[in-house]
């Protein structure tokens, strides 16, 4: 199922409503408890609010992802502290505001129902997802590089219910013990279907000029199994386009990657008014930070870069200057993760995303928008489409602030990293929504508040 643009598994989906209804039953339990003869109204309100951030705790604590969370250490581990910086963070959302105080004790007794209930419930999912009998069976046409990285995700991760059965090619490339193995050629479809019971077919044939089992596929196909391509699969699991395999014809030919008008435009005046208010709310920061790089490092504060901006145009992008005068010469240098240009306190802002600031400015000239893929700079754009194919397509849109790649991939900078970020970029191009921005932003939140991801 797909959720505001985003592929949601069927047991991430089965772990999330099912907790957003053991937390809220946990809490009517509680107030039942603390007050039988209590009514509900002017209550629920209160309950909601507070199930809602209890969620967002859990979720920023990575409780719902399910490769993460995999074990019953690690499930306990990840409840007990999403549990206790939950009561952390609701007892300073009662002293802002009180009127949304359940009580001490309505809270202290929900939290502990709760952990019983949803330690009990993770585990009964933990079994379900061990029972093979309930897991899609997958067969692989094919062998080549574009195959086997499907493989080898389908294995790494627990939020999707595939299981690799095999590979079957005419001309095999070789597979590794880990990925599957080979179980005959594309003439076996019909016998291997039935042996298996597969579920699904996944082609991953890197030319399929002639090469293509048009016969078997469409018997299978007719025979109820689902046959898609690599890249679909691949995109569904990863949030992100397998642009090794992906070939023009797929992007003319596929869905998404237009956006109505009445969503630019909704788009437009969301950018607007969160860029005007921010430059209002953070103008003591801005002032702050302004001062702190002038005492340590004089001026400029600001540091003035070209990048390229929407279609390819270069435009000025701000920022706060976070490293030393001579921090560059004539050639452009990547920067990078723990880079010794960078000063203590640009280091903080960069930690903190402080120094991103100042392109609230570049927000509201049009230049940027608050999601969309990050600006890179002319001299590195032409390297990397040089290298990278399709790597011009992510200026089909405006670049922003933050975006899917930064919030899905670490701090990067190098060609493989480029390519990864390329990945989640068209995969934002093709889904783009007013909804998928705003979880975009949620997760930018979390971002900020680890220190985690990509600049």
């Amino acid at each position: 199922m797909t959720l505001f643009r985003r592929s949601i598994s069927s047991r991430s989906a089965a772990a999330f409503a099912g907790e957003v209804f053991l937390i809220a039953g946990s809490i009517a339990v509680a107030l039942r408890l603390e007050n039988p003869a209590a009514s509900a109204d002017g209550l629920w309100w209160k309950a909601a609010a507070t199930v809602a951030l209890w969620q967002l705790v859990l979720y920023y604590n990575d409780f719902y992802d399910l490769t993460l969370v995999h074990s019953s250490r690690e499930l306990v581990v990840r409840l007990l502290q999403g549990a206790g910086a939950a009561a952390i963070v609701l007892a300073g959302l009662y002293a802002l505001v009180p009127a949304l105080d359940l009580g001490s004790r309505v809270i202290l007794t929900s939290l502990l129902l709760f952990l019983v209930a949803v330690l009990g419930w993770r585990l009964l999912l933990f079994w379900v997802a061990g029972v093979q009998a309930l897991e899609e069976r997958l067969l692989i046409v094919g062998t080549g590089g574009a195959a086997r990285t499907v493989a080898r995700q389908i294995a790494a991760q627990r939020d999707f219910p595939y299981r690799v059965v095999g590979f079957v090619d005419d001309e095999p490339a070789g597979v590794g013990d880990r990925e599957g193995w080979l179980l005959g050629n594309t003439t076996d479809i019909p016998r291997l279907v039935e042996e298996y019971a597969i579920d699904r077919i996944v082609v991953g044939l890197a030319d399929r000029r002639g090469r293509l089992p048009v016969h078997e596929l469409i018997h299978a196909k007719l025979s109820g199994i689902h046959v898609e391509d690599a890249t679909v699969t691949y995109e569904r699991i990863t949030g992100k386009l397998l642009v090794d395999n992906l070939r023009p014809s797929w992007l003319i030919f596929s869905e998404g990657f237009r956006v109505s008008g009445g969503t630019r435009l909704v788009k437009r005046a969301f950018d607007l008014a969160l860029a005007g208010a921010g430059l209002v709310i953070a103008s003591p920061l801005l002032g702050l930070a302004a001062l702190a790089i002038w005492v340590e490092d004089g001026f400029p504060v600001i540091y003035r870069q070209e990048r390229a901006g929407l279609n390819g145009r270069p435009f000025t992008l701000y920022k706060f200057r976070s490293m030393r005068h001579d921090a560059e010469g004539e050639t452009p240098v990547w920067a990078a993760d723990a880079d010794p240009r960078v000063t203590s306190v640009g280091r903080a802002l960069r930690t903190t995303r402080l120094d991103e600031l100042p392109q609230l400015w570049n927000v509201l000239r049009g230049d940027m928008s608050f999601v969309g893929p990050r600006p890179e700079r002319p001299f590195f754009v032409e390297q990397l489409a040089a290298q990278i194919p399709f790597y011009d397509e992510r200026h089909a849109v405006r670049p922003g602030i933050t975006g899917w790649a930064q919030v899905k991939y670490r701090y990067g900078a190098s060609v493989e990293d480029a390519l990864e970020k390329l990945r989640y970029d068209l995969y934002y191009i093709k889904h783009l929504s007013i909804g998928f921005d705003v979880t975009i932003l949620v997760d930018t939140v979390k971002v900020i508040l680890f220190g985690k991801g990509a600049k």
